[in-house]
């Protein structure tokens, strides 16, 4: 009884009533499994959950790089105030998962209470997320990441200001060939779609008109998983996997930088270095892994039976030595490896270095 209270208190009547309208828009949807629902909450708790919403914590807002940027996360939100433990009551009971997976068409659904890389997310002007597919397993639990589900928490929002979400085919090719489906952050929207090896999606630069730069924009994220998942949709363990913007259709010959050209330009560079850095540093790790399994190969003396290196027998060492050398050549064959000569070429030409 108290789970159908607060499940009714939380979710609008309406979406548990077109659950089959929206089963076949998600299983239709473009460029792939997707549903947008208007109107998710009741109007009064969403507009509690906004009153609720954590102010931005520098804490909560480290990048990738461990610096301050402009993208905080609050995963704890238990500890947010009384609407936000009762949403989490809720998107955990067997009822709204239930719900979630009549819409999806995935089964058994997972709750999360780790809430990892989810809960409230706040971006502010001039924070981007460059296209990414996301990490495909829980790095606590094992179980494979199946749905997002995001509800947006902005009263007012354009897209012409950059931020809204962008679903992609295949962000790898150029912005004329790929399939991209834009779909704007409002108030009360809430977007569901399937995480797998092909659900590319990002936003563009946020650049708020100077009246507006107080504002930001706000969302609830939250994960599911399940314990099996199809073995034609399994693939092997991985992080997020970004893929850098491409350079914009007006950089083209005889083009006279501006200023805000030239900050464009610092700034595509900047990131991929960034990553490269990460990539260059994750590689020499997966190298020193592999000659320390080498070095143990090497002192190798057969004392009968089974040979083991620190408990790990041979062929499995060997196996291991195989995995981490095919990771090294997914590394060097990244974006950033193919694209590092012209932009270097770019780089010393209009900066100097």
């Amino acid at each position: 009884m108290k789970e159908t209270s607060h499940y009714n208190a939380v979710l609008n009547p309406t979406v548990a009533a077109a659950a089959s309208y929206l089963q076949k828009q998600f299983s239709e949807a473009r460029p792939f499994r997707h549903v947008v629902i208007e109107n998710f909450f009741e109007a009064s708790f969403c507009q509690r959950l906004c009153a609720e919403f954590p102010a931005f914590d520098t804490r909560a807002a480290l990048n990738e790089n461990g610096e301050i940027g402009g993208k905080a996360t609050q995963e704890k939100i238990q500890k947010l105030g009384a609407s936000f433990r009762l949403l989490d009551e809720v998107v955990q009971s067997r009822s709204f998962r239930e719900l979630i997976g009549e819409i999806t068409g995935v089964p058994d659904l997972q709750y999360d209470p780790h809430y990892f890389g989810g809960g409230t997310h706040e971006n502010r002007h001039g924070q981007d997320l460059d296209p990414h597919v996301d990490f495909n397993f829980h790095p606590i639990t094992r179980q494979h990441r199946r749905l997002n589900l995001i509800v947006y928490l902005n009263p007012e929002w354009q897209d012409e200001w950059g931020g809204s979400l962008q679903l992609h085919k295949d962000p790898y090719l150029d912005p004329s060939q790929d399939e991209i489906v834009t779909l704007t952050p409002l108030m009360n929207r809430c977007v569901i779609f399937e995480t797998t090896e092909s659900s590319w999606h990002g936003f563009a630069r946020i650049n708020l008109p100077p009246e507006k730069q107080p504002i930001s924009r706000k969302s609830f994220a939250l994960y599911y998983y399940t314990d099996t998942r199809p073995a034609d949709e399994t693939a092997e363990e991985h992080s997020t996997v970004y893929v850098e913007r491409h350079m914009p259709a007006r950089f083209q010959t005889g083009l006279t930088l501006s200023e805000a050209d030239l900050q464009e330009l610092r700034t595509l560079l900047a990131r991929r270095d960034q990553h490269m850095r990460r990539l260059y540093g994750n590689i020499q790790r997966l190298y020193g892994e592999t000659n320390q399994l080498r070095q143990q190969l090497s002192r190798i003396s057969p004392q009968g039976g089974d040979v083991k290196i620190e408990n790990v027998p041979v062929d499995q060492a060997q196996q291991l030595i195989q995995q981490l050398r095919l990771r090294i050549r997914e590394l060097e064959q990244s974006t950033s490896w193919r694209i590092t000569a012209p932009l270097r070429a770019i780089k010393r030409m209009f900066l100097g270095s």
